[in-house]
């Protein structure tokens, strides 16, 4: 009988039966006294806008493990084509491997068609990569890049949902993003001023968001060229100390001292040369 549960056919649609799994576990380690295992909470901050002549992309370096920063200079642009790259937000590894499988198959697609990739082509890829797997991809992304109908700009959600928009903010730090963006964006903004504005939403994520931080990296898509600025600027630098924190012998006072002799025998000592060859 196992045999032939073994050989059957699989059937279509979803499959339910890790999500059974997954509450006898909950309900038998509850019994237990075990706790159920958490999501760790990530922290980022990026963002991207349109403006007159391509798209900019922006996104701060720190990349924490928990309440610990695992990483001051993490790099959260990703290489996806020539004219198209993307900013991740949430686990490092999920969007790492992401956007690299994404890029795979975009080179692929642009060998077989014999053209430059198109936005819409990889935004297609990506959100039906993160909805086949219901958001257990922990991967928010920015994606940006510019063809032959124009400057795009998607925002991915991490069950596969997208929007398109003149400017978007994801991460832990994007309501701070998004209030600079409100407050200054405009249309069709000149280069500079459009990568000032990025800067300065990237430093208000991390001015104002405890998971964002170190410097600002960003990466300016045009029809002729493409920058990648890392690092553009340093948002918060560190600052020099001002006088010795150190304590002088005697300052504070030893109660009790006792020594305990350690009685050991030399067996035996043995000196080797090192080698330098």
């Amino acid at each position: 009988m196992a045999a032939t549960a073994v050989l059957r056919q699989p059937v279509g649609g979803f499959s339910f039966q890790h999500c059974r799994r997954n509450a006898f576990i909950e309900a038998h380690l509850s019994k237990q006294g075990f706790k159920v295992p958490e999501a760790r909470k990530t922290g980022t901050t990026i963002a991207g806008i349109i403006f007159k002549d391509g798209v900019i992309l922006g996104a701060d370096t720190r990349a924490t493990e928990g309440m610990i920063v695992a990483d001051k200079n993490c790099s959260k642009i990703h290489y996806i084509s020539p004219n198209i790259y993307c900013c991740g937000a949430g686990t490092a590894a999920d969007t790492e491997m992401t956007t690299q499988l994404i890029s795979s198959n975009l080179e692929l697609h642009s060998l077989s068609t014999g053209r430059l990739s198109r936005v819409a082509t990889a935004n297609r890829m990506l959100k039906q990569m993160l909805f086949r797997y219901q958001g257990y991809i922990g991967a928010a992304l920015v994606l940006g890049g510019i063809d032959c109908t124009g400057p795009h700009l998607y925002s991915i959600y991490p069950h596969g949902s997208t929007d398109t928009l003149p400017y978007v903010t994801m991460g832990s730090g994007s309501l701070a993003a998004m209030a600079v963006f409100e407050d200054r964006y405009k249309p069709d903004m000149e280069e500079e001023e459009a990568k000032q504005l990025v800067r300065d939403a990237i430093a208000a994520g991390i001015f104002n968001d405890l998971g964002s931080g170190s410097n600002i990296d960003l990466c300016v898509i045009t029809k002729n060229k493409l920058d990648y600025l890392r690092p553009h600027s340093i948002a918060n630098k560190k600052g020099v100390r001002q006088g010795s924190y150190k304590y002088r012998r005697g300052v504070t006072g030893v109660l009790t001292q006792t020594i305990t002799p350690l009685e050991l025998e030399m067996v035996e000592e043995v000196v080797h040369t090192m080698d330098t060859s």
